[in-house]
């Protein structure tokens, strides 16, 4: 990875942790996120949504120049509040706009 990318990684990272803070949820990055297994981890950050007693929410960041990958997400999304994506015999998986993640995070 280049050294532009990393910045380009670390900012946005940076931004998701001030943006959770700003409402209240603490949230970290994970250390060397990516870059290693740290504990057995690569994850990108923890969100505590219950808490600082409580396990966190351990979550990946992607992000892209332009967009590629997520185009047909928000096509999909559009206005909704959430979409359900689900692979034969797999667990679904649920995309949130922020301003659905926050809300749920904010009543919790």
């Amino acid at each position: 990875m280049g050294a532009m990318s990393k910045r380009k990684g670390s900012r946005i990272k940076r931004e998701l942790v001030q943006l959770h803070r700003d409402i209240g949820v603490h949230c970290e990055r994970y250390p060397l996120s990516g870059a290693s297994r740290f504990r057995g981890s690569g994850h990108d950050m923890d969100i505590y949504a219950r808490g600082k007693e409580e396990a966190p929410f351990v979550a990946e960041v992607k992000a892209r120049k332009n967009g590629n990958g997520f185009t047909t997400l928000e096509t999909w999304l559009a206005d909704y509040d959430c979409l359900f994506l689900r692979r034969n015999h797999a667990d679904p998986l649920v995309v949130l706009p922020w301003r659905v993640w926050r809300s749920l995070l904010q009543r919790s």
